[in-house]
């Protein structure tokens, strides 16, 4: 057994919760990839959600998203497994409650690849976690980028650009703002964010109180 998982046992630590939201074609989902892949951090891993979208070429199932049924996702709804949902153009996607507190119970970091509207909803129901908004350089570069996926036509890339300004109008809610205008600027900035947050005050506290009064201890 790691020595860090083995002192999360020990002293009951749980893992933080990271909230990471972007407009669409903005890098998230690339910078949270190239984040993990380097392992520059121990203990923090990426929550996977459900989603009724169609799975796109290159996805696999329960490694990108867990892909279910509208009618699926509903029943889950009512049957309250989501800690977090929303209706993201015109498909749903939610995040397991069962699943996030099973990680974090491990000591293990979470981070949570959502938009605004799971961000309120996760604030309204964990009292410390970390947000974080990735924005890109200019709107021509974002235009420019979901040009460059070639994943959609152009009547929905002006969809996508609607929804776009829509998301970026709650940037004053999150902690932290990242510009991906160079992209590995932008990782070593959420590499910063995160090995900031473990070091803080109030955060090393609530994680290691019972390892500090234990070394206190004459």
């Amino acid at each position: 057994m790691k020595l860090h998982k083995f002192i999360n046992i020990i002293y009951m630590i749980k893992g933080s919760i990271y909230i990471i939201s972007a407009p669409s074609g903005a890098g998230k989902s690339s910078i949270i990839r190239a984040f993990l892949s380097a392992k520059v951090l121990q203990n923090i891993k990426v929550s996977i959600s459900y989603t009724t979208r169609m799975m796109r070429p290159g996805e696999q199932h329960g490694k990108h998203y867990y892909f279910i049924s509208k009618y699926k996702f509903l029943q889950m709804i009512n049957n309250d497994v989501f800690i977090e949902y929303a209706s993201v153009f015109g498909n749903y996607y939610g995040t397991s409650k069962i699943l996030v507190e099973s990680i974090i119970d491990d000591g293990i970091d979470l981070i949570l690849d959502i938009d605004w509207q799971g961000a309120q909803q996760i604030k309204q129901k964990v009292s410390s976690v970390c947000t974080i908004f990735i924005l890109p350089p200019t709107k021509n570069e974002l235009v420019r980028r979901l040009y460059c996926r070639g994943q959609d036509s152009y009547k929905k890339i002006k969809v996508r650009m609607k929804h776009a300004v829509a998301e970026i109008k709650h940037y004053l809610e999150y902690d932290y703002i990242i510009i991906n205008d160079d992209f590995n600027d932008a990782l070593k900035n959420l590499e910063s964010i995160i090995r900031s947050k473990r070091l803080c005050l109030n955060h090393q506290i609530e994680r290691y109180n019972k390892l500090i009064n234990n070394l206190l201890l004459e």
